[in-house]
């Protein structure tokens, strides 16, 4: 059975920075295509970033420039840093496979205050 467990959200200032961690269990993480999601109140989960088993990555709108996705195969986990934050980057922020869409975890809240 496949577990995502996402952490590291929090609250921080504007301009801040924090680094989410996706941990999975039931797949092996280096060999699928791997994305960040943010969920908003009244809003569909939308695509942040992904990283591909080449290692390749992909962003969306405003993330381009202040967040980093990356693999770290030997933990299998997968981790979005996120500079620069802004009070838009507020949400619920998941990992999933999009090829795949397993079971969503908890997420993990991030709140930016102006």
């Amino acid at each position: 059975q496949v577990q995502l467990v996402e952490s590291g959200g929090g609250l921080v200032q504007a301009g801040g920075s924090l680094r989410l961690s996706c941990a999975a269990s039931g797949i092996n993480l280096r060999h699928i295509l791997m994305g960040w999601y943010r969920q908003t109140p009244g809003k569909q989960r939308e695509l942040v970033a992904t990283i591909r088993s080449t290692g390749k990555t992909t962003y969306w709108d405003a993330a381009e420039g202040r967040f980093t996705i990356s693999r770290d195969n030997a933990k299998n986990t997968v981790y979005l840093q996120m500079n620069s934050l802004k009070p838009e980057d507020i949400g619920v922020y998941y990992c999933n496979a999009p090829e795949f869409h397993y079971d969503w975890g908890q997420g993990t809240q991030v709140t930016v205050s102006s």
